[in-house]
């Protein structure tokens, strides 16, 4: 699989839509938005950050998008939540939501998805090179998130309630997110 790598991009939307209008990268944003959305929705509760799929799919939405359009997607979302939508993981919504313990997780999607998307664009990624994206866009995630909630609890704490419990999860999430964006790319080849 990794040698049939050098042929294919990653950007999904690229092999798929060439040449797409504005609507159609509209309509990508949105969806994105509201699969993010559904993503927040799947979660296992902890304190004081839930467990949810928000990650991976904030990694997949960068690297099928690529940087402006996955930047983007990510921006409507938060942009929803800052209006007072209910898409984050946590009760509520609106400016005020991104001064509680989420928040830096959420700046850090943007961070993240547009790193993923710049990384992709960069050369085809097979599935070593997808792992890899996901495993460094997980971590720059995290960095954003555990900055804050260091502002928040303290160093030590954040490290305990929002770093060690999900370690073993965003191993799951890296290797499902590698086998989903190469199955997207396995399904799109055999549609031609």
């Amino acid at each position: 699989m990794e040698s049939s790598a050098a042929s294919q991009p990653t950007i999904l939307m690229r092999a798929e839509i060439p040449g797409r209008s504005v609507v159609t990268n509209i309509v990508l944003a949105l969806a994105g938005s509201l699969l993010l959305a559904l993503s927040a929705k799947i979660q296992v509760p902890f304190w004081p950050v839930p467990m949810t799929m928000q990650t991976m799919v904030v990694l997949l939405i960068g690297m099928a998008y690529g940087t402006r359009i996955g930047g983007a997607t990510m921006l409507l979302y938060l942009a929803e939540g800052a209006m007072g939508i209910p898409v984050f993981a946590g009760p509520g919504a609106g400016p005020t939501y991104f001064l509680g313990p989420t928040g830096g997780y959420l700046v850090g999607f943007a961070a993240a998805a547009g790193l993923a998307g710049w990384l992709a664009e960069r050369r085809p990624l097979g599935v070593r090179g997808v792992a890899v994206v996901m495993a460094v866009g997980h971590a720059l995630i995290f960095a954003f998130g555990l900055a804050w909630l260091s502002a928040l609890v303290g160093f030590e704490k954040a490290i305990a309630v929002g770093l060690t419990p999900f370690v073993a999860a965003t191993v799951v999430k890296i290797a499902l997110g590698t086998a989903l964006l190469q199955a997207a790319w396995w399904g799109l080849t055999q549609r031609r």
